[in-house]
């Protein structure tokens, strides 16, 4: 009779994305995620390997504990965390389809999520742009978004980040309302990764809710927005259309 098989580790997760590292990428993805002194990403470690290898290794451990995800969101290794997010996206994937009604596992998963990034640990734009939808989205579509307005209100640029991008799931299932009001609290803040959030989240407004909502945004906002948010909200809009906005004298 055969043994069953162990249960997959997160050690064997680092293993295996070890196996695959490249010491020129980590020296690229250094530079790339900013991590020097000063900058977003400062002391974050790469080992070096891509999002399409992360991706791989990830999708052979994807019945990974919630216990062991924990641990890859816990080490300084920025693929580690990478990969931990992308199973624990799977396991969210999982728990919320209908025939599984696994209620009591996504409130372990959002729980666990909300945690790491409250410790710091979702802390590049890639690791929230990766996660946020795919995990509170899912969660958060049909109850109260009290949290997403508490997440927007943080000291932390990468909770803020959160909270918006959290709503590119409400965004794709036709809701711009918490995207427009999260817009409107965080239209001031000229951190370069908030403007771009905040820009990108109107512009998909445009693109896949309503043109009318974005236009009107805009009409009303356009005058208070950093040049970054503005160039990406209107970034599909008409040559003539986005330079009306981008002529809005500032306040």
């Amino acid at each position: 009779m055969s043994s069953p098989a162990a249960e997959p580790t997160a050690d064997a997760v680092r293993d295996a994305l070890a196996a695959v590292a490249d010491p020129a990428d980590a020296i690229h993805l250094q530079r790339f995620f900013k991590t020097g002194r000063g900058e977003y990403g400062e002391g974050d470690v790469f080992i070096g390997v891509r999002v399409p290898a992360t991706r791989a290794v990830a999708k052979r451990f994807a019945g990974l504990p919630l216990s062991e995800i924990d641990q890859l969101l816990d080490s300084p290794i920025h693929e580690h965390r990478l990969a931990g997010l992308i199973i624990l996206n799977a396991a969210m994937a999982r728990a919320v389809k209908p025939r599984v009604n696994g209620l009591a596992a996504q409130r372990d998963i959002v729980d666990l999520y909300l945690a790491a990034v409250r410790r710091g640990r979702v802390n590049n734009w890639d690791l929230v742009d990766v996660s946020a939808e795919n995990i509170l989205g899912p969660w958060l579509l049909e109850r109260p978004r009290e949290l997403l307005f508490d997440l927007a209100a943080a000291d932390s640029l990468w909770e803020r980040r959160v909270a918006l991008l959290t709503t590119f799931a409400f965004i794709k299932s036709g809701d711009a309302t918490t995207t427009l009001a999260l817009s409107e609290r965080l239209l001031t803040d000229r951190r370069d990764l908030i403007q771009k959030a905040v820009g990108w989240m109107l512009r998909e407004v445009g693109k896949r809710v309503d043109r009318a909502l974005l236009l009107d945004f805009l009409d009303r906002h356009a005058a208070e927005m950093g040049r970054t948010a503005l160039s990406y909200a209107t970034e599909h809009l008409e040559s003539a259309v986005r330079q009306h906005y981008r002529d809005v004298p500032r306040r």
